[in-house]
C-alpha cells in the first residue's frame, strides 16, 4: 500500500514514516515544505520530553489568569483579538475545556499518551542509535510562587496516580538537584522532579531519524507545496501539489496523513473537517553558554512563567535553549521584541551570566493548539484520510507515540496505548470534528 504523510512538521510524522514501514512494509511518500526535515515548529522548540508536563493550558484557573495578563504585552499566554471567527469559535471551546472534570480528562489523555511515546522514543532511539545531545537526567518544575505551587500538587497527584512519576520535592531539595538554582532559593516555594523524562535537541533529532528513514526506503519530497487534498466519492482521491521548480503535481496514494500541524485546518476545511486547531505562536532564545557553573544541567520548567530551559551539548558547542509563552495571533510569525526581551529577563533574573546574551538567537514557530491541549489522532471521516495533528504543547514528547499509533491504524491494527483517537463517533464529537 502507498501512504502519503502530507506534513508540516517532522518531529511529529517522521516516525509514522518509519513505523508504516517497519510494521506493514507500506511504500511511504513524504511531502514537506521546506528544504530540510525539523524546520517548522521543530526548529528551535523548548527540546523536552516532558511526560510531566501534562497540565492543559485550559485548567480552572485560566480564566482568571487570562484576564489578569490581559494588555500585557509579554503575558506567558497572550490572546491578541482579531476579526477571526475561527479564533473566537476556538477561544469558546478552550473556556469549554476549562472545568475540573475536563481538565481531568484532558490531563489522563496527554500522560497516557506521553507515557507510551517516551518508551517508544527511548527504545528508537538505542534501535537506530540516534544522537542528538541528548540528556537523561529528568525535568525539574520549579515554583517562585506559592500560590502556583499548591495548585500544582492537585495536578502533579493526577499524573503520579496515572503512572507518571512526578514528585513533589521541597526547596532545598530542588537546589540539590540542580545547583544553579541556589542564586534564587529564598524565592523558591517548591519543586516537583520527574526522572523519566528527558531533553535534547529536537531538530537534530528529526533530521537523524530522517536520514534512517530514507535508508529505509521513504521517498522525501522536499520543498514542495501541498495546495489541495482532493475528493472524489467520499475519500481522498489525489494531492496536488507544486514541487521545487514551481511545477503542479498530483500523487495519488492508497491511504494520506495529515500530519501539517497549525496549517491543518486549512487543508482539512475545503473537505468540510472542521478541525479545531488554531496556531500559538511560542518563541525561544538561543545562547552559547557563557558560565557553566551558572548554567543548568537539568531542563526545568518554570511554570509561572509558562517557560521550559534546556542546555544542549553537542557538534554546535554548550548552548542554553529557552522556550515558552504562546501568542494567539493568527498565522503572524514576527519577532515580538518585548516578548523576547521578557525570555532573556527572565533568563538572567534566574542564572545571572550564565548564556552570553549578546549572541542570543530568537525564533518564533506556530504550534498547533488544541482547546483541551489533546492531539486529534486517528481516521477522518474520509475513510483513507488520517489525522495526526494538534500537538501544540508537547509535540516531540507525544511524537514517537503518536507517530506509531497512527501507523498502526493506516495497518488495520489496534493501537497500543488507552488514548481517545478519533474514528469514532464519540470522540469525534468530544474533539468537535464534524462535516462543515
Amino acid at each position: 500500500m502507498r501512504v502519503l504523510l502530507a506534513e508540516d512538521d517532522p518531529n511529529i510524522s517522521i516516525i509514522a514514516k518509519i513505523s508504516l514501514e517497519k510494521i506493514a512494509g507500506h511504500e511511504v511518500t513524504v511531502i514537506d515544505r521546506q528544504a530540510t526535515p525539523g524546520a517548522e515548529t521543530s526548529f528551535a522548540n523548548g527540546g523536552q520530553i516532558s511526560v510531566s508536563h501534562a497540565e492543559p493550558w485550559a485548567n480552572p484557573g485560566a480564566p482568571l489568569k487570562l484576564l489578569q495578563w490581559l494588555g500585557r504585552e509579554d503575558a506567558p499566554l497572550l490572546f491578541r483579538l482579531r476579526a477571526d471567527a475561527r479564533q473566537w469559535l476556538w477561544g469558546l471551546q478552550f473556556l469549554r475545556e476549562c472545568t475540573p472534570a475536563r481538565t481531568r480528562h484532558n490531563i489522563r489523555q496527554i500522560v497516557n499518551l506521553g507515557t507510551y511515546s517516551r518508551a517508544v522514543l527511548q527504545q528508537l532511539r538505542r534501535d537506530a542509535g540516534l544522537d542528538y545531545s541528548q540528556r537523561t537526567q529528568g525535568i525539574l518544575h520549579f515554583y517562585t510562587s506559592a500560590k502556583e505551587f499548591d495548585a500544582a500538587l492537585a495536578p502533579a497527584a493526577q499524573m503520579r496516580a496515572l503512572g507518571c512519576e512526578r514528585q513533589v520535592v521541597s526547596a532545598d531539595e530542588a537546589v540539590r538537584l540542580e545547583p544553579a538554582l541556589r542564586h534564587i532559593r529564598p524565592q523558591l516555594a517548591g519543586a516537583t522532579y520527574t526522572a523519566e523524562d528527558e531533553s535534547g535537541d529536537a531538530n537534530a533529532f528529526a533530521r537523524g531519524l530522517a536520514q534512517r528513514c530514507e535508508a529505509a526506503g521513504v521517498k522525501f519530497l522536499m520543498g514542495h507545496h501541498i495546495t489541495a487534498l482532493r475528493e472524489v466519492a467520499g475519500q481522498i482521491d489525489h494531492v496536488e501539489l507544486t514541487d521545487r521548480e514551481g511545477r503542479y503535481q498530483r500523487l495519488r496514494a492508497d491511504a494520506y496523513v495529515l500530519a501539517m500541524g497549525a496549517f491543518s485546518p486549512l487543508l482539512a476545511a475545503p473537505l468540510g473537517l472542521r478541525l479545531p486547531i488554531y496556531p500559538a505562536k511560542g518563541y525561544s532564545v538561543t545562547m552559547p553558554v557563557k558560565n557553566a557553573a551558572m548554567a543548568h544541567q537539568v531542563s526545568l520548567t518554570d511554570d509561572e512563567f509558562k517557560l521550559v530551559f534546556s542546555r544542549l551539548t553537542g557538534p554546535q558547542g554548550d548552548r542554553l535553549r529557552i522556550a515558552g509563552t504562546a501568542e494567539l495571533n493568527g498565522y503572524d510569525r514576527d519577532l515580538n521584541r518585548v516578548r523576547c526581551e521578557a525570555i532573556v529577563r527572565r533568563v538572567e533574573q534566574l542564572f545571572p551570566g550564565a548564556g552570553d546574551t549578546a549572541q542570543a538567537q530568537f525564533w518564533s514557530g506556530l504550534r498547533p493548539a488544541t482547546p483541551s491541549n489533546v492531539p486529534l489522532i486517528g481516521q477522518s471521516k474520509l475513510p483513507n484520510l488520517y489525522l495526526n495533528t494538534g500537538h501544540g504543547t508537547l509535540g516531540w514528547t507525544h511524537a514517537c507515540g503518536s507517530g506509531k499509533s497512527v501507523a498502526r491504524i493506516v495497518s488495520g491494527l489496534a493501537p497500543e496505548v488507552d488514548f481517545a483517537f478519533v474514528g469514532d463517533s464519540e470522540n469525534r464529537a468530544r474533539h468537535g470534528l464534524q462535516h462543515a
